[in-house]
């Protein structure tokens, strides 16, 4: 992904579809703004909360998809909801 200095800075809590519990989670892993979402991508990112925080649920993946590319998580398709979860049974 491009990096887009005026957007990048974006703190994660003020992201598309993440609460503030979602970014505290990130936080935890050093991901606070768009631009580290942007540079970690959302599978990295999701498996990272993950490992601190077990009780993160694949609409956390979702979520971070969302924010990546401007959509609610729920708009998703349903092909790429797959293709995110196949990619987190991969790693």
């Amino acid at each position: 992904m491009s990096v887009d200095p005026l957007h990048d800075v974006v703190p994660s809590e003020e992201l598309l579809n993440l609460g503030p519990k979602s970014a505290r989670w990130l936080e935890q892993v050093g991901i606070r703004t768009l631009g580290d979402l942007k540079q970690t991508g959302a599978v990295a990112a999701y498996l990272m909360a993950k490992r601190k925080a077990p009780q993160c649920s694949l609409n956390l993946l979702y979520a971070l998809e969302g924010a990546l590319t401007g959509l609610p998580w729920n708009k998703l398709s349903e092909k790429t909801k797959q293709r995110l979860r196949t990619a987190v049974q991969n790693e």
